[in-house]
């Protein structure tokens, strides 16, 4: 394998400043800081979370970075894989089609315990998140390309969280080429259809890619040396020729269920057939949902544990067909044997369509047909779910769903502090932001 190193990727992220994005990439920024906080403040009451919190004290030394949503101080690295269990952990976090994964979560924790540590500036939080969304997506593609696998978050998050992190401790370019090059050398595999099918903690490997990636910086300045990355290969260099001027960051999309994104379209529309023609979950006889064969493969067991119900295609529908929505509430571990919606599984049968299947993954579409008790028949439209890039996703959106998602665990004034915080990127540093949503916790 030949490697041409000018440290072209190396360059872009140690020397972007906020000052040098446009606005709109500012603006997302904002955005992705204040999804990426929903995701870790839903995990920091989940079961994973607290056995990352159990795994960092128990190997990791004392320290005095804030894990956020937590009343926990430990060390970098610590609290890197406190938060690395929960980013993923109420699957609420952003993904991208094109690598079949979530990039946001693959790095947030090691960036912001690496943030926290390092005392810097919510702007400079910021210009790192996008920075690593930019060189996560690009290695993702690389890395599917090369080994020929879906490789998913955990793989590609060791090489965003090196990128981050490796910033932020202030590496020199030839330092962050050599933990690159270990971060990528030694990121975990994930199998992630494994996890679709047997869901589990396992989930997308987020804990073990960040901790990789934080490694490999450390391994790095304590003098473990590496050779090369596949973007310093020929046949991926062309991926580095768009670096600053076509941004990945732009074409993510955001989820506002509690569940994984394949469940997503046949939720979407059942809520909005319910209430356009005006029935209830107790109107329906069955429900048959036409999907792409990945979502169709998503497990239908009855869920005993919150991983189950997320990974899951029949729960999380039924769920939502029972409550008119599928957040928090809908997915802990207390909600699971909720007659109603175990009664609804029943009714529920899935099947792949060739038609939708045609579309993936560049579009994850699916419609839903009921048979109500009445004997009518109603079949709705094919749809993506809501949050696609094509959405437009800004302030106001994000807004919405921080609101709706975090409404069991904040009271709306301290929700509204929180966005303001999270939407003003001057004169305030990350320890200040997380403190005060600590506070609230």
């Amino acid at each position: 394998m030949e490697f041409i190193t000018d440290y072209k990727l190396e360059n872009y992220i140690l020397q972007t400043k906020w000052e040098d994005l446009p606005e709109k990439i500012k603006q997302r920024a904002i955005v992705c800081a204040i999804d990426l906080t929903i995701a870790l403040l839903l995990g920091s009451r989940g079961k994973q979370h607290a056995a990352g919190v159990c795994v960092a004290k128990n190997i990791y030394s004392e320290g005095d970075v804030a894990v956020l949503g937590s009343r926990e101080r430990l060390s970098f690295i610590g609290a890197a894989v406190a938060m690395s269990h929960a980013s993923n952990s109420f699957d609420i976090d952003d993904g991208h089609n094109m690598i079949k994964g979530h990039p946001g979560t693959s790095f947030v924790a090691g960036v912001l315990a690496a943030a926290l540590h390092k005392n810097v500036s919510y702007k400079e939080y910021l210009t790192t998140l996008v920075i690593c969304y930019e060189v996560t997506v690009r290695n993702g593609l690389a890395l599917q390309d090369h080994y020929k696998y879906l490789h998913s978050t955990g793989t590609y998050g060791a090489f965003g969280t090196a990128a981050g992190v490796g910033r932020l401790f202030g590496m020199t370019k030839e330092q962050l080429n050599n933990a690159l090059s270990v971060a990528e050398f030694h990121a975990p595999i994930t199998p992630v259809m494994r996890s679709v099918e047997h869901p589990s903690m396992n989930k997308d490997g987020v804990p073990f890619g960040v901790l990789i990636g934080a490694m490999a910086v450390m391994e790095t300045l304590c003098g473990t040396t590496g050779k090369g990355h596949l973007l310093e290969t020929p046949q991926y260099r062309s991926l580095l020729d768009t670096l600053g001027k076509n941004y990945e960051i732009m074409n993510l999309y955001f989820k506002p269920y509690t569940c994984c994104r394949w469940a997503h379209q046949p939720i979407l529309a059942s809520l909005n057939m319910m209430k356009e023609i005006g029935f209830s979950a107790a109107d329906i006889d069955n429900v048959k949902v036409h999907t792409f064969r990945s979502a169709s493969q998503l497990s239908k067991v009855i869920p005993t544990t919150t991983d189950e119900a997320q990974y899951n295609i029949a729960y999380p529908v039924a769920a939502a067909i029972v409550a008119g929505d599928l957040g928090f509430n809908q997915v802990i571990d207390e909600a699971l044997d909720n007659p109603e919606v175990l009664s609804m599984m029943k009714r529920l049968s899935f099947v792949m369509d060739p038609e939708m299947e045609k579309h993936f993954p560049d579009k994850r579409m699916a419609w839903v047909e009921f048979i109500l008790k009445n004997g009518r028949i109603l079949k709705s439209e094919a749809i993506e779910a809501p949050g696609e890039a094509s959405d437009s996703i800004d302030l106001d959106w994000i807004t919405d769903k921080f609101t709706r998602v975090t409404r069991p665990l904040i009271s709306s004034e301290e929700q509204h502090r929180m966005i303001s915080l999270l939407s003003d990127p001057e004169n305030i540093t990350i320890r200040e932001i997380v403190a005060e949503i600590n506070k609230s916790m």
